[in-house]
């Protein structure tokens, strides 16, 4: 099976999250011919209904499985592209679409690199292979990865290992493998004071002086220093808004968000009490809210990230670098079940205008995934 006919045919489908628009029966009829069985799994209502696909080839352990979506974000200002973002161009040595780095021609490498295994073995390999694909990674992630793991343990499905084809390359196919994840927490905070006019301070109350001092408080002391595996735990303010039209008057509400990716030295629960366990002691009649997308997680170095070096090293002659940079991926939710690593495109264009990736890495990561499951069900990596 060619990976770059594949990737076409899959980029050529505008699948924004939540939408489809064909892309599972895209990869539907590929693994049916291969032997797979498909099953579709639709989840959410109405607008928010996420198409997802768990294909199996195979009966008995070990279940390896490749891990990806389908969906992808908006392709932005138009006019920043060269190209029709669901053409599929081929310019020169690349491939031009949106999900072309993230992650439609990893997909594609999983099937192809699966196809040529089991032709390699056509009296069997002595387990399964599956894949779990979703429509719902770059949105809320609600009724994808999350929804199909449910449904696979309710079935009594078992995954022994689980390769995420995310693009974790910085800058050339090989460069680094993904052995874990900082989690990340979102707060939104709201200071209440009194408005009044600038020139008599001492008769309002100023939620913007406050505010600041709430940020400076949980900005200017580290959390922590890094680990062995992962950096320091970082907030960053991703926005402080007053919507003060005027020069002369005290604004009665100040508001800001705030983002922290940190290390598993911290959990979400943890972070929000100390958050507002610092603002508590600013003082002031604030609100918070705080929504944690995913908690930190590691694959410590191993007989798995080691079987995904080999096969790197083998097609591409690099020895990767082992980190936990990045944002979130389903790969927080796929690690309460199983082993999990993630290895995929170079990642220098992704969500970008004009995202593309180069035809022969496209065929390198086939050749990559094919070598993990030779030494995956060689090695009884399991």
């Amino acid at each position: 099976m060619d990976p770059l006919e594949l990737s076409q045919a899959l980029i050529r489908r505008p699948s924004v999250t939540p939408a489809d628009e064909g892309a599972i029966a895209v990869l539907e009829d590929a693994l049916g011919t291969l032997g797979f069985t498909c099953h579709r799994l639709a989840f959410g209502e109405g607008d928010a209904e996420v198409q997802n696909l768990y294909a199996r080839i195979g009966d008995s352990a070990p279940n390896f499985c490749f891990a990806g979506h389908t969906d992808v974000v908006p392709v932005g200002n138009t006019d920043e592209w060269t190209v029709d973002p669901f053409a599929a161009v081929i310019k020169g040595d690349r491939l031009y679409g949106r999900g072309a780095a993230d992650m439609k021609t990893g997909i594609a490498a999983f099937v192809a690199g699966v196809s040529r295994f089991i032709e390699a073995h056509p009296n069997g390999f002595g387990g399964s292979i599956s894949l779990l694909i979703t429509g719902d990674e770059e949105g809320d992630a609600q009724n994808g990865t999350v929804k199909v793991l449910d449904w696979l343990k309710q079935q009594g499905e078992v995954l022994d290992a689980c390769l995420v084809g995310e693009p974790t390359n910085p800058k050339a196919l090989g460069d680094m493998i993904k052995i874990g994840r900082r989690g990340s927490i979102n707060a939104a905070i709201t200071v209440h004071g009194t408005s009044g006019h600038v020139a008599y301070p001492q008769l309002a109350d100023n939620p913007v002086e406050t505010l600041m001092k709430m940020l400076s408080s949980i900005i200017d002391v580290p959390l922590d220093e890094g680990t062995d595996h992962f950096p320091a735990s970082r907030p960053v303010v991703t926005t402080f808004d007053v919507g003060n039209p005027v020069t002369n008057v005290i604004p009665a509400k100040a508001e800001a968000r705030l983002n922290i990716r940190f290390n598993d030295l911290h959990t979400g629960a943890d972070l929000e009490a100390l958050l507002r366990q610092r603002f508590d002691a600013i003082g002031g009649n604030y609100d918070m809210t705080a929504r944690i997308s995913g908690e930190p997680f590691l694959c410590p170095p191993g007989p798995f990230s080691d079987l995904i070096g080999d096969a790197v090293k083998k097609v591409t002659g690099q020895t990767p670098d082992l980190s936990t940079t990045g944002g979130t991926s389903d790969a927080r939710f796929i690690k309460d079940y199983c082993p999990v690593c993630e290895f995929g495109m170079i990642n220098q264009t992704a969500h970008k205008a004009d995202e593309n990736a180069l035809i022969s890495d496209i065929q390198k990561l086939s050749e990559i995934y094919e070598a993990v499951l030779e030494g995956f069900f060689a090695d009884g990596a399991a």
